[in-house]
Order: structure tokens, then C-alpha cells, then sequence
């Protein structure tokens, strides 16, 4: 099993941000870069556990809650692929937990916070 333990404390670390951040820096594109995010880490957790329920039709794509809610789903979506990649046959998944770590981080720059 792989350690995910830097990526669910890169994603922590960003949710928190998050959830610091005032609502003008939210507005101004920090919440749409946390939700971009965290669509695309449910989407892979999605095609790791599901991949024949994925297939072509791309999954299901989580919701804009509202900026306020960007946090919490970024937290959710990081956990689940963080089980996913856990939980994967052994060395099926090794080289994209760095890839998600990566992600994780660029994301945050991005967003200013």
C-alpha cells in the first residue's frame, strides 16, 4: 500500500488556505482554482475505483457549491483519491501519487494563497 500521507497533507494545507482566505480573494479566481481541483482529483479517484462506470462519458462532476463550500469539497475529493491510490493493487499506482502531490501544489500557487 502507498503512503498518501503528502498528499492528504498538501491537500489539507490547501483546503485551509481556503478556508482563510477572505471572500474577495475567493471572487478573484482562488475558490474556481480549489474547485477545478477538486473536480479533477474526484474524476481520478472516479477511474480508479470505477473505471468501467466512467468509461467514456467522462463521470460525474462534482457541483459549484459557492466559494464558501470550495474547501470542503477540495478536502473530500483529495481524501477519496488518497484512499484510492492507497488502496490500489500494489505498484499499479506508484508514479501518480507524485503526479497528484504536483497538482495539489500547482494548484495552490495559482491561486494566490
Amino acid at each position: 500500500m502507498l503512503d498518501t500521507t503528502e498528499l492528504t497533507a498538501a491537500v489539507e494545507r490547501f483546503a485551509d488556505r481556503l478556508r482563510a482566505a477572505p471572500q474577495s480573494r475567493l471572487q478573484r479566481g482562488a475558490a474556481a482554482e480549489g474547485l477545478e481541483l477538486a473536480r479533477r482529483l474526484a474524476l481520478w479517484a472516479q477511474r480508479i475505483e470505477e473505471p468501467e462506470a466512467v468509461g467514456d462519458e467522462g463521470g460525474r462532476i462534482m457541483p459549484d457549491a459557492g466559494v464558501f463550500a470550495v474547501a470542503d469539497q477540495l478536502l473530500v475529493a483529495g481524501t477519496d483519491l488518497a484512499e484510492a491510490l492507497r488502496t490500489a493493487p500494489a505498484g499499479s499506482r506508484e508514479g501518480e501519487l507524485g503526479e497528484a502531490v504536483r497538482l495539489v501544489r500547482d494548484a495552490a500557487a495559482r491561486s494566490g494563497l
